[in-house]
């Protein structure tokens, strides 16, 4: 966003109250992310509200959205079960849910305040959010019966932590970013279980850096299932979509 968009939005954020919109710059002055301060972000045209301490959805995981409609419409099924797994804000379950109505929608997060702010979030497509560990957080009904799995799970290397802007490496939580030493520790934890939880013919999407797709999709393909990779250059980031 450029410096007079982000301006204007604050202008409007503000509604004619200087204390606010003072306070407001001061806050992005900081360093403190624009969502944080304005208190939503927006995913492929969907507003979802967005608090400190929780993961900032980015504009790259509108190809996981698309991928997950695609596929969603090709199983033709009226009433899909679609779990936005590392659901943070609940941003990519909420875009989901918008284009594909009537699924049945879960999202999970091992993080308390990302249940609580998603809970709230997608109150309005009746889903269920559950808090643990990826698939711990489930509840055993689910095994066997999910269509499609979302997953926009941590994948920046550890050792590449420090190199991020100064927006993520001071106000997002780290557990929301690190992605272990090479970056793929929660995908390849992700791709293992989902065979025993994806319904036949589901399918587990999963957004990567594209640099390391090719490595992310093949572990997807040692666990079992069928891959291909989504790539945007615009946005600049791949999907490994893993079928069962």
């Amino acid at each position: 966003m450029f410096a007079e968009e982000e301006a204007e939005l604050l202008l409007d954020e503000a509604r004619g109250d200087p204390r606010a919109l003072a306070a407001m710059v001061r806050r992005r002055e900081s360093g403190e992310p624009l969502e944080y301060v304005v208190g939503w972000a927006e995913l492929a045209g969907v507003r979802v509200a967005v608090e400190p301490g929780v993961f900032v959805p980015r504009s790259r995981s509108e190809l996981l959205v698309e991928e997950a409609v695609s596929a969603l419409h090709a199983r033709g099924s009226n009433r899909s079960l679609v779990l936005d797994l590392c659901c943070g804000a609940g941003a990519v379950g909420a875009a989901i849910a918008t284009a594909v109505p009537g699924i049945e929608l879960h999202a999970s997060d091992i993080d308390e305040s990302a249940v609580e702010l998603s809970a709230r979030n997608l109150t309005r497509f009746g889903a269920v959010v559950h808090q643990g560990d990826l698939y711990e957080a489930l509840p055993g009904e689910l095994r066997g019966r999910i269509d499609l799995i979302a997953a926009n799970s941590p994948y920046v290397p550890s050792r590449e932590l420090g190199l991020m802007p100064r927006e993520a490496r001071l106000f997002e939580p780290p557990w929301a970013l690190d992605g272990g030493s090479d970056g793929m520790d929660p995908l390849r934890r992700i791709v293992a279980g989902a065979p025993d939880w994806l319904a036949p013919g589901g399918a587990v999407l999963v957004e990567a850096a594209s640099p390391t797709a090719n490595t992310a999709a093949a572990i997807a393909a040692d666990a079992g299932l069928d891959v291909r990779v989504a790539r945007s250059d615009a946005l600049e980031v791949a999907v490994v979509v893993g079928s069962r």
